[in-house]
């Protein structure tokens, strides 16, 4: 067996990866951000370090590599509210293994705002107000994930690969499609697991088509703030998730699993590691099991360097709880965390729902 078909892989990683941050300047910093906010309570509760752990349906999102763990059909869902539940994210998740060397699965995410008022007609051409000329429309952001998961033939090592298809709509006025991938990678020696996430790593690339004549009925709707037409293309950077993860077990019935996540995205921001190439931000989590029916979580993330008034900055993190609780074959969880910091309350409330389907076998 070649021990150095890992290394070669790694560096075929890198040289996938890297060029693909030139010239990144032309770029938005923030693009289809709401495939960034994060699924599974269990995994919020740990400030989402889970890359390295991570082995259920979920793991279609986290680390796809994490799906060669499943055993036989799993489903997965969650809820979340956001802005007095102006705004809702819906999650669903199946996964399956092939066989003991393979598995798939595919999940949906659906982040929208629905029942928007449109007064773009509001107001006819003789300056008369009629309410009745006032629609509803929605803006949703549909992110549909293809998973992919196999076993390496080195001992140890796994990888998996996620196609993903994004597709945005805001009412009638505009629309995109966009395509990109994922690639994970999992690594297993003892009680030690060692993850690497690579989102976007093609970067993703997102059409838009635009409505000229909805954006016409708007353009002169402000004196002196006209709407101009937005690019049509929108590019979202590669993001890098590396996490090294351990099991202890103390007296059969107890376990502590820790797990420690460095987050790169390839733009200069107010993470705790900021330069013009990247920056860095750590994640740490922290989950204690009963007897694995019950579930203690803690985690740690989202370090930043805030500006404050006098110019001077300061170090602020955000802590994130959960419980859960895993009866057979059904796992309900629940964290007390704000989700991807885009909720307008500094703390959530997510519930998620996790069903291993051989239960309705036996």
């Amino acid at each position: 067996m070649n021990k150095k078909k890992p290394l070669r892989i790694l560096k075929l990683i890198l040289l996938l990866v890297t060029p693909l941050f030139m010239g990144s300047q032309t770029t938005r910093n923030y693009s289809n951000e709401f495939m960034n906010i994060g699924v599974d309570a269990a995994a919020l509760g740990k400030s989402n370090a889970v890359v390295a752990s991570t082995e259920d349906v979920n793991s279609g999102y986290w680390n796809p590599a994490g799906l060669i763990h499943i055993e036989d059909h799993q489903i997965s869902v969650m809820h979340s509210s956001y802005f007095a539940d102006i705004a809702n994210y819906n999650y669903v998740a199946f996964a399956m293994p092939l066989d003991d060397r393979t598995a798939i699965g595919i999940s949906l995410i659906r982040f929208g705002v629905d029942d928007i008022l449109d007064t773009t007609n509001l107001i006819d051409q003789q300056g008369v107000v009629n309410y009745d000329r006032i629609n509803l429309f929605s803006a949703a952001d549909y992110g549909l994930t293809f998973s992919f998961a196999r076993k390496l033939p080195v001992p140890g090592w796994n990888y998996g690969v996620n196609a993903k298809v994004i597709r945005r709509i805001i009412g009638d006025f505009a629309s995109s499609w966009g395509f990109g991938f994922d690639l994970g990678i999992q690594f297993e020696s003892n009680n030690w697991k060692f993850g690497l996430m690579a989102r976007d790593i093609t970067t993703t690339f997102n059409t838009w088509a635009i409505d000229e004549g909805r954006l016409q009925d708007i353009q002169n709707a402000i004196p002196g703030e006209n709407q101009e037409e937005p690019e049509t293309t929108e590019i979202t950077l590669p993001k890098l998730q590396f996490g090294m993860s351990k099991l202890h077990t103390f007296n059969y019935d107890y376990t502590l699993r820790t797990e420690i996540d460095l987050i790169a995205r390839f733009e200069q921001n107010n993470d705790l590691i900021s330069t013009s190439f990247v920056s860095i931000n750590p994640a740490i989590g922290l989950e204690f099991g009963y007897t694995d029916l019950v579930f203690l979580r803690a985690g740690a993330g989202n370090f930043q360097n805030e500006l404050q008034i006098d110019n001077s900055e300061s170090l602020t993190f955000q802590p994130n709880f959960g419980v859960g609780f895993k009866y057979n074959g059904i796992c309900l969880d629940y964290a007390f965390t704000d989700i991807g910091d885009q909720s307008a309350a500094l703390y959530s409330n997510v519930f998620s729902l996790k069903i291993d389907l051989s239960i309705f076998r036996q």
